[in-house]
């Protein structure tokens, strides 16, 4: 049966802060630290092992992930990095506190650029100073300047197909630290999970979620590593 396992990155300095985060690149708080440890720690306890990790290309999950696995006692797994894992990127209201931002344009208007399915943020303007043009680990890459849930899920979904799937079928075990949104993306396709009740879900810092699936990657049943 093949083993997928999901963590969503532990508490980052933005999370922390309330502050809209998508594509920028802040790091782990020391909670945040503790919360990726304990997880490799749980998934060590229960038995978990990995042939094949995946991350994003931003340091709170590449942190987690490493954490993660130094706690397992299993750093030197592949590990495979890619950009379409990362956060949603939320535009114009990167950096912006989020009940500064809801005071300033109403609690509805900021509810549905985050709970939106397919309603983008306001874009990023060129040149600001969370602009990643310049960052050179998306030199080539067409990064966008605002995504929607829908968004997030069309970059999302090829890579599964074209590099997380094949290994799974492949028989090899699967660790992939991640982001609320890029995970969200995960979890609809793999649970068949409707438009209109994706935006809901809850993904927390820190907490394992496992997934048994069949053959054909059907997802069989999900849950949290800590409720079993």
């Amino acid at each position: 049966m093949p083993q997928l396992v999901l963590i969503r990155h532990g508490q980052s300095a933005w999370n922390l802060e309330n502050r809209f985060t998508g594509w920028w690149d802040v790091n782990l708080t020391p909670l945040g630290e503790e919360e990726a440890r304990q997880a490799g720690e749980l998934l060590a306890a229960r038995g978990f092992d990995f042939d094949l990790c995946f991350t994003s290309f931003q340091t709170r999950a590449i942190k987690t992930l490493n954490i993660a696995l130094e706690a397992m006692g299993r750093l030197w797994l592949p590990v495979e990095k890619d950009w379409r894992l990362n956060e949603r990127h939320y535009g114009g209201l990167t950096g912006l506190n989020k009940a500064e931002t809801a005071a300033k344009h109403g609690e509805e208007q900021v509810r549905i650029w985050r709970r939106s399915f397919d309603i983008p943020p306001p874009a990023m303007a060129p040149g600001g100073d969370f602009d990643l043009t310049n960052d050179r680990r998306y030199a080539g890459i067409a990064i966008p300047t605002h995504e929607s849930l829908k968004d997030t899920i069309a970059r999302v979904l090829p890579c599964w197909e074209e590099r997380i799937a094949p290994a799974l079928k492949d028989g090899r075990r699967v660790l992939i630290s991640a982001h609320g949104n890029s995970l969200r993306a995960l979890v609809k396709h793999l649970s068949n999970i409707a438009d209109d009740e994706i935006v809901a879900l809850e993904i927390p810092t820190g907490q394992p979620i496992v997934y048994d699936l069949d053959e054909q990657l059907n997802a069989i049943e999900r849950y949290f590593l800590k409720d079993r």
